[in-house]
């Protein structure tokens, strides 16, 4: 988990907030890298919900929202609380479920604890210049209201036909008392949801269908089945308006947790957001069932990052000797990878040569994620573009100035190939 956290700083993913000023709490940035990576994430779900599937529309709802929306949907109430417990001696606060490996007793200080009490995630703030209850909103805890709220918009403007499906990306807030485990558990997050709305009667079909689509999505990319696992929610714990609930689970480096969840919400959403707003939200004389799928892209990230890292001892040096020196294998999918080529002059005294690799660099970037790196031994240069998963490194040498050829070397295969400045682009977009 260390080595993890150090790798993301270290080598431009993810960066503590506001660290010049001691950091503040469960809050991170994403670096040059990390913002590529995450992006092609969000990409790749956009194009597989949107695209790829069938009946599915995006929607990007306002975070604010009016807070009669979050009195219809339960977020208000206790429903949508914590039990929260303070230490008497260090005043340290929990969640009550995360302290039942340690006996009932401060974790921190071994101070006793008092009775837990209910605490609201909802993150209040105030809209206009005067800050009481008449002002008074939430930062969204989830995106899915965004979407029941407009329902009706989509379906008229759009001429939808049930099924369909209204999928969306954004950031999500929830006080939480205890964020933890780096990424995984912070107050601020970003949601890929899609809400697949249809008769109630296909309800069982459509949740089997989504399971295996959301799990497959993730097999495609690199995750391996043996670090992926699904977990059937039992009836005791469901939220009280699912009818079944599965999570998407993945083994991370302090043990299995959800990262996607699969969800009969029945017609409990559209219901009451009809019986409290007044509009008739029904089709065809009934109230569509939504079966949600819910992706937490900071969660998905972190377990993309987790399966790609890997240390490799043995490696080769820019001879092609045996190296006994651990390195870094970023083995992202290609499709998530941040950067797709890297343009290297062999040798950065020679201007023939700069100018021409800089000239090609200028080309590709338009295209493809691309960088250039003319500093340390050629050898040097390919490990750290091993360290942040580089798919292509083109390399401009002597006999380029001759023949107009370059070394372009794959990543996956550390196999090279000669293939002239021309053709170059097509090699890579072919490949890519």
């Amino acid at each position: 988990m260390q080595k993890l956290v150090s790798f993301t700083k270290r080598r431009g993913f993810i960066f503590p907030s506001s660290e010049i000023y001691g950091g503040f709490g469960s809050c991170y940035d994403y670096g040059p890298l990390g913002v590529e990576m995450k992006r092609n994430i969000k990409n790749s779900w956009w194009n597989e919900m949107t695209r790829i599937q069938k009946d599915v529309v995006g929607l990007d709802a306002s975070i604010l929202m009016s807070p009669k929306v979050w009195e219809a949907s339960g977020h208000l109430t206790a429903g949508f609380a914590d039990e929260l417990v303070d230490c008497k001696k260090c005043h340290h606060r929990f969640r009550k479920d995360f302290l039942e490996e340690a006996g009932g007793k401060c974790p921190d200080c071994g101070g006793e604890l008092t009775k837990p009490r209910k605490f609201n995630l909802m993150m209040k703030t105030f809209v206009g210049p005067v800050e009481d209850e008449s002002s008074a909103t939430y930062l969204r805890a989830e995106t899915c209201q965004g979407i029941y709220t407009n329902f009706k918009n989509v379906l008229q403007s759009m001429r939808m036909k049930i099924p369909f499906g209204i999928a969306q990306i954004g950031k999500a807030f929830r006080n939480e008392i205890n964020p933890k485990d780096f990424i995984f558990r912070t107050r601020e997050f970003e949601q890929m949801e899609m809400q697949w709305f249809c008769d109630p009667k296909t309800t069982d079909k459509f949740f089997e269908y989504w399971l295996k689509q959301r799990l497959n999505w993730y097999y495609k990319l690199g995750i391996s089945k043996k670090n992926l696992r699904t977990y059937e929610v039992p009836k005791k714990d469901l939220a009280h308006y699912a009818k079944r609930a599965v999570d998407i689970e993945y083994k991370f480096p302090f043990g299995w947790k959800e990262i996607e969840g699969i969800h009969n919400r029945g017609d409990w959403d559209l219901s009451n957001h009809a019986k409290n707003s007044g509009e008739d939200l029904k089709y065809e004389g009934y109230y569509p069932h939504i079966i949600e799928t819910s992706v937490g892209a900071d969660r998905s990230f972190f377990a993309f990052l987790a399966e790609a890292y890997q240390e490799i001892k043995g490696g080769r040096n820019e001879e092609g000797e045996s190296n006994k020196e651990m390195e870094v294998h970023f083995n992202i999918h290609r499709s998530l990878a941040p950067l797709k080529v890297a343009v290297l002059p062999l040798v950065k005294n020679k201007p023939e040569i700069v100018k021409k690799a800089k000239k090609i660099y200028e080309t590709l970037k338009t295209e493809f994620a691309t960088v250039y790196d003319q500093t340390g031994s050629i050898g040097r240069r390919y490990r750290r573009l091993d360290e942040v998963g580089c798919i292509f490194a083109v390399t401009i040498d002597f006999d380029t100035l001759e023949n107009d050829e370059v070394t372009v070397r794959n990543r996956d295969t550390m196999k090279q190939e000669r293939v002239k400045i021309e053709n170059l682009a097509e090699c890579l977009r072919k490949q890519l």
